[in-house]
C-alpha cells in the first residue's frame, strides 16, 4: 500500500502556510470580541485603559510639535461640532478633546484612542458647511469608539508573531526565507488591507448615525465625499479622477469613492431616523444598537 502524500510533503509552501496558520489561529483564539454597533468580529489584545493612556500620550506629543490654528472662529466651530458629536456618542469613559492644526496643505483629520481628535485646516475647503465638517469629525469619532487603533495595534502584534514563526519554520524545514517573506506579504494583502477598508466602512456607517444624532443632516455626507473625489458621483472614475484613483480598491485601505458614496446612500434611510435638526441634544443619546445585517447591506 502506498503511503498517502500530503500537500506539505510535496509543496514546501503548504507546510509554511500550515505553520503560519497554527500560530495565527492560536493567537486568534484570544482577544476576540464584537465591535459595538455592528457586531463585527474584532481581535484586540490591549485593555481599553491602556489604549486610552496611549492615545493621550500620543495626542500630547502631536500637540507639542503641531502648529495650532489661531483662528478663534474655526477653533470654536470644531469644538462645538465635536462636543455635540461626543454627546451623541455617549462614551463617558472618554475625555474628548478636539484640536485644529494649521496646515492648509494637509487634507486630513485623525482620531487617537480615548477621544482625541484633530482636524487639519486643509480639509476645511472641502467641508464647506458645518454639516460637511460634522461628516469628517463623526467619522473620526467613530474610529475612536470602535477601537480601531487598538485593533490595528493588536493586528500588528499578530503579524509580527506570524512573521517570526514563518521564518523560524522556514529555517527548520529548509524552506527558502524569501518564500516565507512572500507568503507573509500575501497574508498582508489578504487580511490586513481588507480589514483596514472594513474599519473605514464601519467608521462611515457609525459616523453617519452620530452626525444625525448630533443634529447634523446626514444627507450632507454625500456632497462632501463628492467634493473630496473632485467631481459628482456619476462622473467619478469616468471623466474626472483624483490623484490616487489609479490605485485599485483591492490594494487600498480605503473604499473607492463610488463604493463609499453608494454605501452611504444605502444607509441614509436608517440614519435619517435619528436626525432631529431642532434638537439641542441636552440629554444623553442611547448607545449604538444597529444590527450587523444593516451594516453589511
Amino acid at each position: 500500500m502506498h503511503k498517502p502524500v500530503f500537500l506539505y510533503t510535496v509543496y514546501p509552501v503548504g507546510r509554511l502556510v500550515g505553520w503560519m496558520m497554527c500560530i495565527l489561529l492560536m493567537m486568534g483564539s484570544f482577544g476576540c470580541q464584537k465591535a459595538p454597533g455592528t457586531a463585527r468580529d474584532q481581535l484586540i489584545y490591549i485593555s481599553e485603559e491602556k489604549e486610552i493612556a496611549l492615545g493621550l500620550s500620543a495626542f500630547r506629543e502631536v500637540l507639542k510639535s503641531a502648529r495650532l490654528s489661531r483662528d478663534p472662529e474655526v477653533t470654536l466651530m470644531v469644538n462645538r461640532i465635536g462636543q455635540r458629536i461626543a454627546k451623541a456618542a455617549n462614551k463617558p469613559e472618554y475625555v474628548w478633546e478636539f484640536a485644529v492644526i494649521q496646515d492648509d496643505e494637509q487634507i486630513n483629520a485623525f482620531a487617537l484612542p480615548g477621544g482625541k481628535v484633530a482636524v487639519f485646516t486643509g480639509i476645511l475647503k472641502y467641508t464647506k458647511t458645518e454639516a460637511g465638517l460634522a461628516t469628517v469629525m463623526a467619522h473620526e469619532v467613530a474610529h475612536a469608539l470602535q477601537r480601531h487603533g487598538a485593533e490595528r495595534y493588536s493586528r500588528g502584534i499578530l503579524e509580527q508573531i506570524g512573521q517570526i514563526g514563518a521564518l523560524a519554520g522556514a529555517a527548520a524545514g529548509g524552506v527558502d526565507p524569501g518564500l516565507a517573506i512572500g507568503a507573509m506579504s500575501a497574508y498582508g494583502v489578504g487580511v490586513s488591507l481588507p480589514n483596514s477598508r472594513e474599519q473605514e466602512t464601519e467608521a462611515d456607517y457609525i459616523g453617519l448615525q452620530l452626525m444625525a444624532k448630533a443634529g447634523y443632516d446626514p444627507r450632507e455626507a454625500v456632497p462632501f465625499w463628492e467634493r473630496m473625489s473632485g467631481c459628482p458621483r456619476k462622473l467619478i472614475g469616468k471623466y474626472c479622477f483624483r490623484s490616487q484613483s489609479s490605485i485599485p480598491e483591492f490594494l487600498s485601505t480605503h473604499p473607492s469613492d463610488v463604493s463609499r458614496i453608494n454605501q452611504i446612500e444605502a444607509w441614509l434611510p436608517q440614519a435619517l431616523k435619528w436626525y432631529h435638526p431642532e434638537s439641542s441634544h441636552s440629554g444623553t443619546s442611547p448607545s449604538m444598537t444597529s444590527s450587523l445585517s444593516t451594516f453589511s447591506s
